[in-house]
């Protein structure tokens, strides 16, 4: 009789005893492993299994053909009296001595590894790749998308800090249709908040509705937090954050500390952000306005109605009722002089003899054409000084893109009343026969001082 060929060239005996299933299987219980490769990990049940079978009197050849195990691994879980999970070693890392630095640094650069890997070649003299960092920032920014996920809220004390942002919605004002810029400062103790409309948000318009906001609360907080805003913050160097430098001697003229929130974590001044959108929902909606003073004007009446005397949805009390309390320790500000009024701005005479400011032109004495001159804002008036003597003043503008011009300070008006003044002598007849073609006309140095600012011994010389 013929025997069977056996193209996998394995001996049927080994297969003796394992049922006829094993023959579909060539090599199942026949495990074969490299000096590479790692002994099979057993489970739990595996394990009880094992000593089981162990504890009935089985041999370590029976119980590996039982559970299909080598040999070695039944005598390497006999010789543990209990079991124990898998463990591999971890392995060293070039990272592992600049992983307190990775921890600390991560989040300053919003969990970049292009940056952090950077940084680690050019600082710290880390010669592993960027897939190395790639990978050790993947649970940083993993954990730290978890804690984004239960915040926590935040509370301070009376007159320790206040929040500030800004606003857009779009409204009508008369029969246009015109977006406003609603500025939102609140209070962190009382969250009483002060809310102003302007067309822009340009660093003369913030710093004005902070100075609106004192006079509105009678004092100021300690802290004030912003987001990144260009207007505050104009970038970061070494790490840092570069104030903007009107809006740092702005905080420095009040005596207030600014501090920024986390980039992309605007959730951090979340009692403004509720206090923004409250103004949208609840001031806005079926209200008209004829202009942008008529829109504040409402805006205000509305805070004081309104928004002061509700019950607030996370204290539980009135903000006017707990403002009493956070008022005794706001930093008072009455009496303060005005930053935008003692600010001092220099501008250069342009030659169609206007300084440029905040959006509008005003003119000055056309003899101060590229002389620079300085600007300051007493009240409502805009008065420009040259070495210390007032040239101009103007009413302040409002808007932008609008002419203030006195015709005194032309050159027109200064040769209409020289001639008035000095009127030119009559020609002489022509009947005595003189030389008219050499005549010349006889001013007094006068004119000259009137239309050019020189003194007499100026002229002389």
């Amino acid at each position: 009789m013929e025997e069977e060929a056996n193209p996998s060239g394995l001996s049927v005996d080994g297969f003796a005893g394992q049922g006829p299933w094993a023959l579909a299987r060539p090599g199942a219980t026949v495990p074969v492993f490299s000096r590479d490769t790692e002994a099979p990990v057993l489970g739990q049940q595996q394990w009880e299994a094992v000593h089981g079978r162990w504890a009935q009197g089985h041999s370590i050849s029976a119980i590996a053909r039982d559970l299909e195990l080598d040999r070695k691994t039944v005598r390497r879980c006999l010789q543990h009296v209990c079991w124990q999970p898998y463990q591999r070693k971890a392995a060293g890392s070039l990272l592992d001595a600049h992983r307190a630095w990775l921890n600390e640094r991560a989040p300053q650069v919003n969990y970049s590894a292009r940056i952090l890997w950077q940084e680690l070649r050019a600082k710290h003299g880390f010669t592993g790749s960027y897939v190395i960092v790639r990978r050790a920032v993947v649970p940083l920014r993993l954990a730290a998308a978890a804690g984004g996920l239960t915040q926590c809220r935040f509370e301070t004390g009376p007159g320790e800090q206040a929040q500030c942002d800004w606003g857009q919605i779009t409204v009508a004002l008369g029969e246009a249709r015109c977006e406003i810029h609603i500025f939102v400062m609140t209070l962190g103790y009382s969250r009483r908040g002060f809310a102003m409309g302007f067309l822009r948000e340009r660093i003369e318009d913030l710093l004005a509705a902070h100075e609106a906001a004192f006079a509105h609360f009678g004092g100021r907080c300690e802290f004030l937090l912003y987001d990144r805003m260009r207007t505050v913050v104009l970038g970061t160097k070494a790490g840092k954050p570069q104030l903007n430098p009107k809006f740092a001697a702005f905080a420095l003229h009040w005596g207030f500390t600014p501090r920024l929130c986390q980039p992309y974590r605007a959730q951090t001044k979340g009692k403004v952000e509720s206090g923004v959108k409250y103004v949208k929902r609840n001031f806005v909606p079926g209200r008209l306005f004829r202009d942008l003073e008529d829109f504040n004007a409402q805006l205000d009446a509305w805070q004081l109605e309104v928004a002061d005397l509700r019950t607030h949805g996370t204290t539980h009390q009135r903000p006017i009722d707990r403002f009493a309390e956070e008022a005794r320790a706001l930093a008072p500000t009455a009496g303060h002089p005005s930053f935008l009024q003692a600010m001092v701005r220099d501008r250069v005479v342009a030659q169609d003899w206007l300084v440029a400011v905040d959006g509008n032109r005003y003119s000055v004495p056309f003899m101060l054409i590229g002389r620079t001159v300085q600007v300051v804002r007493e009240g409502g008036a805009l008065v420009i000084r040259h070495r210390g003597a007032v040239v101009a003043e103007h009413p302040v503008l409002a808007g932008r893109g609008h002419l203030s011009v006195k015709p005194e300070h032309g050159p027109g008006a200064s040769a209409r009343n020289a001639r008035h003044r000095f009127p030119v002598p009559k020609r002489r007849s022509t009947d005595s026969g003189a030389d008219l073609s050499r005549e010349v006309e006889v001013r007094d140095l006068a004119v000259y001082e009137h239309l050019f600012g020189l003194q007499p011994t100026q002229v002389a010389t």
